[in-house]
């Protein structure tokens, strides 16, 4: 995203009177969280109900009317948009697996970045439940998942947004996956 289009994100954002934030902002970020959703069905089979756009819409409009959030830019707003599509996600696949859990193995790939399987609901249950309990035992490393997983940032977007230097992220990525992978494997 070219400097003043981020720019314009930022301004928009911190302008609360303004009655026609919603329609600004979309045209603005409207690309970048549909490249992540695209990404996160890029392995998806054809006609599954939750498509990138309908996702984008959920998680875009959960979070831009809320003026209760004191927007600190364009990364806070993705940052945020990842935990928007979390939840919209989550929510989803619980519908979808109201009966059935799964059998407790998965396999998710974080290394390959956004790929994650619809199909596989389940992994997305697991993986809400394993940054649950990773967010009470060290919340930074399970805001890194989330915001690299579900927000599709990159590691330099990440250490802005919380504040620390890109090799502390780098780390606390390495031990998220290592502790995820671990949790998710046992029978908790």
């Amino acid at each position: 995203m070219p400097s003043n289009k981020k720019n314009e994100v930022t301004q928009i954002l911190n302008n609360i009177e303004s009655s026609s934030r919603t329609a600004d902002l979309y045209p603005l970020v409207y690309n970048n969280l549909h490249e992540i959703a695209e990404k996160l069905y890029r392995r998806e089979r054809p006609g599954h109900t939750l498509q990138p756009t309908i996702l984008v819409n959920e998680a875009y409009m959960s979070l831009v009317d809320q003026d209760q959030i004191n927007w600190k830019g364009r990364s806070h707003f993705f940052a945020v948009s990842a935990q928007a599509i979390r939840r919209v996600l989550v929510h989803h696949a619980r519908k979808k697996n109201a009966i059935k859990r799964g059998s407790g193995q998965h396999h998710l790939d974080l290394e390959e970045g956004l790929t994650y399987s619809v199909e596989k609901d389940e992994v997305v249950l697991s993986l809400d439940e394993a940054l649950e309990h990773l967010e009470k035992l060290h919340e930074r490393q399970a805001k890194v998942v989330e915001m690299k997983f579900f927000g599709g940032m990159k590691m330099q977007e990440i250490a802005d947004e919380l504040g620390v230097s890109i090799k502390t992220i780098e780390v606390d990525w390495k031990v998220a996956k290592a502790w995820l992978k671990k949790f998710m494997n046992s029978d908790v």
